[in-house]
């Protein structure tokens, strides 16, 4: 009797694996149940706030990594880690504590420490590991206190008004700046909160995130990007000011309403294709330098 071998890639090959759905869609349903009143506000003020338009998508991004990931979550053992378990009562007590001192911030943020605890609990470590850029996503979604929120926007008015009487007196039109105001000779031109950028600096935040996680494998271009978005993010709010204060030298009209909507969507588009550019730029650098 002859014996055949058999191949080594058929004896390395590991049994199909299949992932366990039903704790992890349990423990899903328990927590956005339990969290369902901070949840509803959060999202209302998504829907409201049009600095936190992107909220809606943060999640969705978020459940589609996590779903491209659903075969290297299922060849990890699930391993349960009683110290999730104590991140979710933790959590639970953060959330009664805020919501009773109508602290928005730390109870929206008490759901994320919940979905970690719960990931802990079921998966172990390693999902935890696994899921870690997901659960960075999510941060994106919390509006961030008011308080940062005000020194940071007016930080960002000043920085725009700064910018923008640079670039209008580049155009050899007569500027004179008090503050977040801009004097020209058809008027004045008031840098208001909602002009100072704060809006497209978080959401080009996130989807610099995005974008290096779908278009580059390597951690540290995320992180780059990440960072590159700030500046990015500040010359282009400079830009538009000095582009609305070129059109009210024209027309007044065109520097206020729809017009001046307008142009903030056109020059977030700029400020994406600057992000991209970056990206390449980056690329192109560490390939001469070696790095992968």
């Amino acid at each position: 009797m002859v014996s055949v071998p058999v191949a080594p890639s058929a004896q390395a090959t590991p049994p199909a694996t299949t992932l366990r759905w039903q704790p992890i869609v349990w423990f899903g349903a328990l927590l956005v149940l339990c969290y369902a009143p901070i949840l509803y506000r959060m999202g209302l003020q998504w829907a409201n706030d049009e600095n936190m338009g992107h909220g809606f998508f943060v999640p969705i991004v978020a459940g589609i990594i996590v779903w491209q990931r659903r075969h290297r979550l299922a060849a990890i053992p699930l391993r349960t880690n009683r110290w999730g378990l104590v991140l979710v009562v933790w959590a639970a007590v953060q959330a009664i504590i805020a919501t009773l001192g109508a602290e928005l911030f730390t109870a929206r943020l008490a759901f994320l420490i919940a979905v970690v605890g719960a990931i802990l609990y079921v998966g172990g470590t390693a999902w935890v590991r696994a899921l870690a850029f997901p659960l960075l996503l999510l941060l994106f979604m919390i509006p961030i206190p008011a308080i940062i929120y005000a020194q940071l926007t007016l930080k960002l008015q000043m920085l725009a008004s700064q910018l923008g009487e640079l670039l209008i007196g580049w155009m050899g039109i007569p500027v004179l700046r008090a503050g977040n105001t801009l004097q020209l000779p058809n008027g004045t031109l008031d840098i208001a909160e909602a002009c100072s950028g704060i809006r497209s600096l978080l959401s080009l935040a996130f989807l610099s995130l995005v974008y290096a996680y779908f278009m580059d494998k390597r951690v540290w271009m995320r992180f780059a990007l990440l960072i590159a978005t700030v500046p990015i993010a500040i010359g282009a709010n400079g830009v538009r000011v000095a582009i609305t204060g070129l059109l009210y030298q024209i027309n007044t009209e065109l520097g206020q309403g729809v017009y001046h909507e307008t142009e903030g969507y056109i020059v977030f588009i700029v400020a994406l294709v600057a992000l991209i550019i970056t990206h390449r730029v980056l690329s192109l650098v560490a390939k001469r330098a070696g790095r992968h």
